[in-house]
């Protein structure tokens, strides 16, 4: 059987966009995807603010697009999600994608905008882990993704309770509505669910990772930003999530539950030595990552994993979820962002080569 590949590109602000396109080319975007299909474009706007390596980078979208284009996929649009923490609209304009929409004249679609998808009961031919159970009225997904190809555009970074968050998370916020903080306790069968569908559905998939900055720390927001200087490509998600895991030096098969389940049940490898690793050496990187906590995540895992796990139905499922959603929007927006974030973005944009070119967009 013919390995997956996964592409690890060296690259600098001044050859991305063109190794963007190089990587897209070695990873087999062409043949992973229908020509014939839209192609859905899904960034990843882990926060509205601009943190360096939270967040699709404008480049990395630019790359993707002419990428597609030089491949003849003319036909492509990007699709959005907002999250309880998150505000897409302002997210798009910070972050600076707004600029390469225009430029390539590609249209947003926003997947909780009525008029621009409607969300529809799916029942999967796939068994599901966990999907069936935590939505006992049903799975509802966006009518829109149906028969189009996808891209997924994550960064390379830690996440507080995924370890670490790429390919196989980005779909989250695009296939389930706003009452996804339901599956929190059970996010890595979760995930494996929405790939299942995801295979279902799409007429194609792919993945273009941004490494130009890894995101160590309590991610997916408030990130400790390490300069990496590289892309990745695959059309095998959980593969380059794996790849992804091992650059910051997790061990993807141990440490990561959703990578294990993912590989077990046929929808990908997340063995290394099973996995056609061109580009750089994976032995080079001896990143030693952590995730840590903040604030967040410590309220977090006492009602998802821990103590309060009991009274879930009690915090979200009812109006009090409201004080949840406004104490994480104060803590990360109103506190973290103006002690730390924006000192780190402020000085990233001034020193460091990738905020120069993300200044300049």
């Amino acid at each position: 059987m013919t390995k997956p590949i996964v592409v690890i590109k060296r690259t600098t602000p001044q050859t991305v966009v063109e190794d963007v396109v190089r990587a897209c080319e070695q990873a087999g975007l062409k043949s992973a995807l229908d020509p014939q299909a839209t192609t859905i474009l899904k960034d990843n706007i882990s926060w509205h603010l601009p943190m360096p390596s939270a967040n699709s980078t404008p480049y990395q979208i630019e790359g993707t697009i002419r990428a597609l284009l030089k491949m003849g996929f003319d036909d492509i649009v990007a699709v959005e999600n907002k999250t309880v923490v998150t505000r897409p609209k302002h997210g798009e304009k910070l972050n600076k994608y707004d600029r390469v929409f225009e430029k390539y004249h590609i249209p947003v679609r926003f997947n909780f905008m009525p008029e621009h998808m409607k969300w529809v009961l799916y029942e999967p031919k796939a068994e599901m882990n966990v999907l069936h159970r935590i939505y006992k009225k049903g799975i509802y997904i966006p009518d829109y993704f149906f028969g189009k190809n996808i891209v997924h555009l994550p960064t390379v970074k830690c996440h507080i309770y995924t370890t670490t968050t790429g390919a196989m998370k980005n779909a989250f916020g695009g296939l389930l509505a706003t009452h996804r903080h339901y599956t929190h306790s059970w996010i890595h069968e979760t995930l494996v669910d929405l790939l299942k569908i995801q295979k279902e559905i799409h007429s194609g998939l792919f993945a273009v990772m941004d490494g130009t900055m890894l995101g160590n720390g309590p991610g997916p927001r408030t990130l400790r930003p390490v300069q990496g200087n590289i892309i990745l490509a695959s059309a095998d998600q959980v593969a380059i999530d794996a790849v992804a895991a091992r650059i910051m030096g997790f061990d993807p098969m141990r440490d990561l539950k959703y990578v294990r389940m993912a590989t077990e049940q046929g929808l990908g490898t997340g063995v290394l030595s099973e996995i056609d690793i061109l580009g750089e050496d994976i032995d080079r990187f001896t990143l030693k990552f952590h995730v840590g906590d903040n604030l967040a995540s410590r309220a977090g895992d006492l009602c998802w994993f821990g103590a309060l796990k009991w009274a879930q139905k009690l915090f979200f499922h009812t109006p009090l979820v409201n004080l949840f959603v406004a104490a994480s929007d104060t803590y990360h927006d109103k506190i973290w962002w103006p002690l730390y974030g924006n000192k780190i973005f402020r000085e990233w944009k001034r020193d460091n080569p990738w905020g120069r070119l993300f200044d300049a967009y």
